[in-house]
């Protein structure tokens, strides 16, 4: 079955483009030209990545990036225009996956979407459940669901595959750099912004204390790993 993607652009001749070449290889595309009519879109029809622009008339890609969260882990990629460094990094805070500068060439966007795709596509079709326990904190694979003290928590899909690298290597140290090639899967040209954010995010959602962190914690000028001793 072909993969369901959603463009949001208001540039109506980069949709037209970035459709045609998409479904070239085989993607089923749709497209929506304000924040608007992306959110009705996302919230009637199932999509297995969405393609959003920062800059839209009326809601900006920030503003429909954050509410698509609210009740879907859809993957979502963010395009910003050159040199907006601070707006790559809200987009990650927001919920997107990943972010990609315009102008970009189309075979890297391809590349981005295969990664993530091929990915999700590995989680879903494991056999078997796999359910990590550390105190009160559980990961389910199947349903790619984590609670903590009962309560389920709602991450994006990069931050559940980080969460789960982490997890399933208790002790083990990740740079930055590992962390971008496992998760990411392609060169990232150095932005290691990226991993720290999605750190950062992660430990909103599961750590108890923002002072004191109990279950994802940094190596310092190495990396992060995941506590491997009850604390």
């Amino acid at each position: 079955m072909s993969s369901r993607i959603l463009i949001v652009d208001d540039e109506a001749l980069l949709v037209k483009g970035l459709k045609y070449s998409l479904e070239q290889d085989d993607y089923e595309v749709d497209a929506a030209y304000d924040g608007k009519e992306a959110l009705e879109k996302a919230q009637k029809q199932r999509y297995d990545l969405i393609i959003l622009d920062l800059m839209l008339p009326g809601m900006d890609g920030l503003e429909v990036c954050q509410k698509i969260r609210e009740k879907s882990q859809v993957p979502i990629i963010m395009l910003t225009a050159k040199g907006e460094d601070i707006n790559k990094i809200l987009g990650l805070e927001y919920g997107a996956d990943d972010y990609l500068t315009k102008p970009f060439n189309i075979l890297e966007l391809k590349a981005r979407i295969k990664a993530i795709l091929r990915r999700v596509s590995a989680q879903d079709t494991k056999v078997g459940e796999q359910v990590i326990k550390v105190d009160d904190f559980t990961i389910n694979t199947l349903g790619r669901k984590v609670t903590v003290g009962g309560k389920e928590i709602n991450l994006t899909a990069k931050e559940f595959d980080l969460l789960l690298l982490l997890a399933t290597n208790p002790g083990k140290v990740f740079t930055r750099e590992e962390l971008l090639e496992i998760i990411w899967g392609y060169e990232y040209f150095g932005d290691l912004r990226t991993v720290d954010v999605h750190i950062r995010r992660l430990r909103e959602k599961i750590e108890k204390d923002s002072n004191n962190y109990e279950y994802i914690l940094t190596k310092w000028g190495v990396g992060y790993y995941f506590r491997s001793t009850p604390k």
